[in-house]
């Protein structure tokens, strides 16, 4: 099991297996949402999380045109996680933890980012990732 939390502490997330995929994402969107040039992210099962704390969620189209929905925490504005939204308004199973919450650096070495999608909002100064999958939108999951 690995934990992290938001930078307050007030959201706490205990996650318990191996992610499907780790990536670096260059959409707009994920550059608004943490205020830097890319995020990366765990696409995890739900099933494995345990999120204690009530964080804030935020619905968007995405760059996709699906439907999303983000959780940060309200009171330090980190973000935890996203969903897919099913068009029933379920969530999907697949969730995108984001990284930089955990506590153990050996965990996140461990897990080296696997692809960057939607490369093409990547700015020219940062070069592609060395061994990693490119995408210019969201592939298909395993």
């Amino acid at each position: 099991m690995v934990v992290g939390s938001c930078f307050c502490e007030k959201i706490r997330v205990e996650y318990n297996g191996e992610p499907i995929t780790s990536a670096l994402c260059h959409c707009h969107d994920c550059r608004k949402l943490t205020g830097t040039l890319f995020t990366y992210s765990f696409l995890v099962h739900w099933a494995d999380l345990k999120i204690s704390g009530n964080p804030k969620e935020v619905a968007k189209r995405a760059d996709s045109g699906n439907l999303v929905k983000n959780y940060f925490c309200s009171d330090c504005g980190t973000p935890i996680y996203g969903h897919k939204i099913q068009p029933s308004g379920i969530p999907e199973e697949i969730t995108v933890l984001r990284a930089g919450i955990f506590d153990d650096i050996e965990f996140l070495d461990r897990h080296k980012p696997k692809i960057e999608v939607y490369n093409v909002g990547r700015v020219k100064w940062v070069c592609p990732l060395e061994g990693a999958g490119q995408f210019v939108g969201m592939p298909p999951l395993p």
